[in-house]
């Protein structure tokens, strides 16, 4: 009896929490269909009216096609897709030499690793900000992405996959000859996969959703990210355009769905075979 209390209760919390959840972006989703004065006349007093795009329009859409928020989105992919492909090569090489590679100092840097995805982002956007201007890099592809390369829970993700391959692999591997860049690259690599995706995912949710650093490191109106082109949406002399400013919390939610939805089997199992073994 008290296990199927147990389990009652645990599945109407999972409700109420999935509801809390799905109600704010259907409501924004529903919302960004209807006009301006349809959303603000139908929000107060709340009823299912609210959930219900009458009157039909796909202004705000249009309005927000038309105003370039879709360059921002593009290049946001682009920006997320570079830093994928830095990152993967940056995280697995760090993470294969602290699973396979004995040298001075190891335990103290790789505690320095893990400690460093637990700095929140905002305590080193200063001293970040000084060393990408020293570097002459502000208002450039370089700024957006090789801050964002370097990732700690991608490196402690790969070093627990390559520990978790037996080192007899790597052995004979070396007995035939081969170097450690072809053992990583031809061997490791590949049966890593789904630490890969997890990986890809994690560095491309980070550049998606980054705010603060691309609002501060780029001014260029062509070099927008998405999040900052949402912000400069409420920019207006006269009013906020509320339903446009819905269609691109819609457009910005949807995509990341799009690439997590196909791929979240791997995700998983990334996450659950890297920690197998401690």
């Amino acid at each position: 009896m008290n296990k199927v209390l147990v389990k009652i209760t645990k599945y109407v919390v999972l409700f109420v929490f999935g509801v809390f959840v799905i109600i704010p972006f259907f409501w924004t989703l529903v919302s960004s269909f209807k006009p301006m004065n349809a959303i603000l006349k139908d929000i107060a007093p709340f009823s299912l009216k609210t959930f219900v795009p009458i009157p039909f329009t796909l202004d705000s859409y249009e309005q927000l096609f038309s105003g370039g928020f879709m360059k921002s989105v593009f290049f946001s992919i682009l920006v997320g897709i570079l830093t994928i492909i830095a990152g993967i090569l940056i995280n697995s090489t760090a993470g294969f030499a602290f699973a396979k590679f004995r040298f001075p100092g190891k335990k103290i840097i790789f505690m320095i690793v893990l400690i460093s995805f637990l700095i929140p982002f905002e305590a080193i956007a200063v001293p970040l900000f000084i060393i990408v201007r020293w570097l002459n890099l502000l208002n450039t592809l370089g700024a957006l992405i090789l801050p964002m390369i370097a990732n700690g829970l991608c490196v402690f993700l790969f070093y627990q996959f390559f520990k978790n391959i037996p080192t007899d692999l790597m052995e004979a591997a070396i007995i035939d000859g081969a170097s450690w860049w072809r053992i990583y690259w031809q061997i490791f690599l590949p049966l890593s996969k789904p630490a890969v995706v997890s990986a890809s995912l994690l560095l491309f949710l980070s550049q998606w959703q980054s705010f603060l650093w691309p609002l501060v490191s780029v001014q260029s109106q062509n070099m927008r990210m998405v999040q900052v082109a949402i912000a400069y949406l409420t920019i207006n002399e006269r009013t906020t355009l509320l339903h446009v400013l819905l269609a691109a919390a819609v457009m910005s939610s949807v995509i990341p769905l799009l690439v997590i939805f196909p791929l979240q089997r791997y995700y998983i199992r990334g996450f659950v075979t890297s920690g197998m073994k401690g």
